[in-house]
């Protein structure tokens, strides 16, 4: 688990409720039920209008892994693949169908019942292309939809002081409540650009960072399972996959063994 959208949302919250305390106003002043519904309300529903039922329905479903992370460290990823390769060198690759009878991952469990299966091995990097190509799309979808709620929720702000503003302007007869109400308006605005920058643009960016994280993941896996097929030498296999990995997110054991890694492109050229 990585909590760092937690983390720094509590923050980002923290250091407003201390502003408010050393300013000498009080959470009151800006925690209106109204321009909160309208921002909120509103930002949802339009973000809802701006694409599908089965978009937000995704997007949903998306949520709690902003908060929870967890991708699988691309060094676990090595040695899962490194051990696929053993075990095909001692018993042949028909024994990876038991394998994938025992993993959870679909990609895993797709890419070593194809290899026990006897599928070619072009055939096999086009399948588990298209596979990350599409996982990637359905992530980077759930991830555009908080970063459009974050798009609208400012303007919505916006129509919300205006509304309040046009309120307070009706009735200028009680001038000793005139500061109070246009306090009082400008909270939608600040209600709007306060979630688009604390909530909805961070959860969005981070949804889009484990997107491509994930990505990595499987097209690290792909490489391996490739190279598995071919019956690579797993100790020359592991150094290969190390060398498809940045140095900072190895362990520091692995770290001097790929200080001199290549960039993807290369190794894939």
């Amino acid at each position: 688990m990585d909590p760092a959208t937690l983390i720094g949302i509590v923050l980002a919250f923290g250091a407003l409720v201390t502003m408010v305390f050393l300013e000498g106003a009080s959470l009151d002043s800006i925690l209106l039920p109204a321009p909160m519904i309208l921002v909120f309300g509103a930002t949802i529903a339009v973000g809802i209008a701006s694409g599908t039922i089965p978009d937000a329905v995704q997007a949903l479903k998306a949520l709690p892994r902003a908060f929870r992370g967890g991708v699988t460290p691309p060094q676990e990823v090595i040695d899962q693949v490194v051990g696929y390769a053993e075990r095909a060198r001692r018993e042949g690759l028909l024994s990876l169908e038991q394998e994938a009878d025992e993993v959870d991952d679909p990609f895993v469990k797709t890419a070593l019942q194809n290899i026990a299966d006897g599928t070619d091995a072009e055939d096999l990097r086009t399948l588990l292309d298209d596979e990350i190509a599409t996982r990637e799309r359905v992530n980077r979808s759930a991830a555009k939809f908080y970063t459009t709620l974050g798009g609208y929720a400012p303007t919505i702000g916006i129509i919300g002081t205006v509304v309040s503003l046009t309120h307070v302007l009706e009735d200028l007869s009680s001038p000793e409540k005139l500061g109070h109400s246009i306090a009082a308006a400008f909270v939608a605005t600040l209600w709007g650009v306060l979630s688009a920058n604390f909530i909805w643009l961070p959860i969005g960016t981070r949804l889009a960072r484990l997107a491509e994280l994930d990505a990595e993941r499987m097209t690290l896996l792909m490489e391996g399972m490739v190279a598995v097929q071919a019956g690579h030498q797993p100790r020359m296999l592991a150094e290969r996959l190390r060398a498809l990995v940045p140095a900072h997110q190895l362990p520091s054991t692995t770290k001097a063994a790929a200080k001199e890694s290549v960039p993807i492109e290369q190794v894939l050229g």
